[in-house]
């Protein structure tokens, strides 16, 4: 089966670690599961909502501008997405393992339950991915208070939208031409320093970009990040899967996969490996040691996130779906001349390094 789930928040990215030891009060036993490999697809979308002006009949007229903004249109596009793993406890796969008294076995799990090493306190390295932030909408030159400034009371007594327009042009010209007196030193009333002058520059600037946004219209972008989990399980039986794992809508920007307004985005997976019992010398698959310590061997597939035709992110992953599960002899931990250690990933339950084990 493969699901997808919408996150809320991101999943942690840091390991804390707890141990457990085997020891006499608990039989030399200790219970672990390995994990299942899920799949986290962050998505960065970027919304662009454009609406016209008041006076946008009157832009060719005024400002001698022929395309300004005639209606209000909402657009979308994919900026960037995330691939990512990690695992979570496999009830499927939850194991009783039992060692022999005579060495202090002990078991490092992450805060999931999940093994992370055996016999060391070293644990897996995790690294940060780095995920794209949400970025809200910068006021528009309308929604700024140079927009209230510019708004004389001859303008809002009049009824006319013909009579508003003409004198927001004539504001915005009178604007201009007290910027040029500023700039040139020509001003009645100059300001005493350089940092007032930028002031009222800045000011001016402002309150021309209102005006002429009343003609041209506004343009807002914003972009929205969203994350979604997926549960490659199907692929332990298929080669590959595509599925929709969510939606761009140019309204509502990043919806779920089941919401038609949007445009779908596409997480395409084939396996690329499986898992393979080892062999022997002769090329004969071993059979399970008796009282293993399970561990998994596991596949590898291929994921990518398309969006309108366009390829976006691109991984090959190891997973516990399209891995087995074998065992390391239990004995191997209780040696007394050379007890190992083993280190796992917690996004599989593959071995990523083993040793000797410190005393």
């Amino acid at each position: 089966m493969i699901a997808v789930a919408a996150l809320a928040a991101p999943v942690m990215s840091a390991q804390q670690a707890q141990r457990l030891s085997a020891t006499k009060a608990n039989d030399y036993g200790l219970i672990y599961s390995l994990p299942k490999t899920m799949l986290r697809v962050t998505i960065e979308a970027e919304i662009t909502v454009k609406k016209p002006g008041e006076f946008y009949r009157y832009a060719p007229k005024y400002l001698n501008v022929k395309d300004p903004i005639k209606a209000e249109s909402h657009s979308a596009r994919m900026l960037s997405a995330v691939i990512e793993s990690y695992g979570i406890p496999d009830t499927d796969e939850t194991y009783s393992v039992q060692f022999k008294a005579g060495y202090p076995v002990y078991v490092t799990l992450d805060t999931k339950g999940l093994p992370m090493a055996i016999n060391t306190e070293e644990t897996p390295k995790t690294t940060l991915v780095e995920l794209p932030e949400a970025k809200a909408a910068l006021p528009t030159p309308l929604e700024t208070p140079a927009a209230r400034q510019v708004i004389s009371e001859e303008m809002l007594q009049s009824q006319s939208t013909a009579k508003r327009a003409e004198l927001a042009a004539q504001a915005i010209f009178a604007i201009r031409q007290t910027r040029s007196d500023l700039i040139t030193g020509q001003a009645d009333n100059m300001p005493p320093d350089g940092k007032s002058l930028q002031l009222m520059l800045d000011n001016l600037q402002a309150q021309e970009e209102a005006l002429t946004a009343m003609f041209l219209g506004t343009t807002s972008v914003y972009t929205q990040v969203e994350s979604f989990i997926i549960d490659p399980s199907k692929l332990a039986d298929n080669d590959s899967e595509r599925i929709v794992v969510a939606r761009i809508s140019a309204v509502d920007g990043i919806v779920d996969s089941d919401d038609l307004s949007g445009s779908p985005v596409y997480v395409d997976m084939s396996v690329i490996s499986r898992g393979e019992y080892p062999v022997n010398e002769k090329g004969q698959e071993l059979t399970f040691p008796k009282n293993g310590i399970p561990y998994c061997i596991p596949g590898e597939i291929k994921v990518s996130v398309v969006y309108d035709g366009k390829t976006y992110a691109t991984d090959q992953l190891a997973t516990s779906q399209t891995g087995i599960v074998y065992g390391l002899a239990p004995n191997s931990f209780t040696d007394k001349k050379a007890p190992i250690y083993v280190i796992y990933d917690p996004a599989t339950g593959g071995i990523l390094r083993q040793g000797p084990a410190l005393r």
